[in-house]
């Protein structure tokens, strides 16, 4: 119920507004979105991977609805791999890419070629791209995309989200050898017909893929911050004889970075997902909705200021 709470507040522009303008949420913002521009993105990496850490950088924006500001969105993603690569942070440090702010509700084309300059620019600074997923209806067109755009840059990675019925059958699919492959559980409002809805149904799920993934070929990154999911991964790591080399854990900027800090101690590859950009709102809602837990900061955010 909260969850479903939460994704309506995200669609609710008077929400946003009463949010933005609060005192409070820059503290909680600050905590959750690495800055505005592209030199918060750097300082956020640099942090970053001197603890240890590898980074995948997004920058915050989807649903454009002008072949411009997919222009723009392009272009940023374009300066961001220039500037990574100049400062010698690839290829600890990839992108992660929303087809939809590169023009996908637009023209598929267009999202396509957008996406395949950005692979061209990130192959050229030495490192990758991952291509977001987002509500079920996009799910065929970014898969479809993700295919072509492995023909000439195989490292492009993709990410399933384990909350939606198909996802088990899309990891087999996806499980061959090369193929990077972001397990998630899900952050979109979806109806129960593509979607479990009990979060007893979404861990289950989750399980199944990982497995699936696991006992594959391809490369599993891990997106999870539930100590029961990891400690599951853990397992299945060694169970299918698989070294620190040949997966990873993925988490998000802000959340849990003390258990970041231990799997990578033990040796583990762990990818901090660092956004960065002014259009923060629906990001942090998202996050909020994944995990509720994390309204709690909102409270001692809000006490502190009182």
């Amino acid at each position: 119920m909260l969850r479903t709470v939460i994704l309506a507040a995200a669609r609710s522009s008077r929400v946003e507004r009463l949010v933005a303008t609060a005192p409070f949420t820059r503290d909680v913002v600050r905590r959750f979105v690495a800055g505005e521009g592209t030199d918060d993105a750097l300082r956020a990496t640099r942090e970053l991977v001197a603890d240890g850490l590898a980074v995948t950088l997004d920058n915050l924006g989807e649903d454009v609805v002008t072949a411009e500001q997919a222009t723009a969105t392009r272009d940023e993603y374009l300066s961001l791999l220039g500037a990574l690569h100049t400062a010698g942070l690839t290829p600890a440090a990839e992108v992660s890419v929303k087809l939809s702010a590169l023009g996908q509700m637009i023209d598929e084309k267009l999202a396509y070629d957008n996406a395949r300059a950005i692979c061209q620019a990130a192959d050229a600074a030495g490192t990758t791209v991952t291509l977001d997923m987002e509500d079920h209806t996009t799910t065929d067109s970014t898969l479809d995309i993700l295919a072509k755009l492995r023909k000439d840059h195989p490292g492009t990675g993709a990410v399933l989200q384990a909350y939606l019925r198909r996802t088990e059958s899309d990891c087999r699919e996806l499980a061959y050898a090369g193929s990077r492959v972001r397990l998630c559980k899900g952050a979109y409002r979806e109806p129960e017909s593509v979607a479990y809805q009990a979060d007893r149904d979404v861990d289950r799920s989750y399980v199944r893929c990982l497995n699936v993934l696991m006992s594959g070929d391809g490369y599993p990154m891990l997106a999870t911050h539930d100590p029961r999911l990891i400690a599951i991964g853990e397992d299945r790591a060694r169970w299918f004889d698989r070294g620190p080399d040949r997966f990873e854990f993925q988490m998000l900027y802000g959340i849990r970075p003390e258990e970041q800090a231990r799997l990578s101690a033990e040796g583990y590859t762990v990818r901090t997902y660092v956004p960065y950009g002014d259009d923060w709102y629906g990001y942090l809602m998202r996050r909020l909705a994944e995990r509720p837990a994390n309204l709690a900061f909102f409270g001692r955010a809000l006490a502190s200021k009182k």
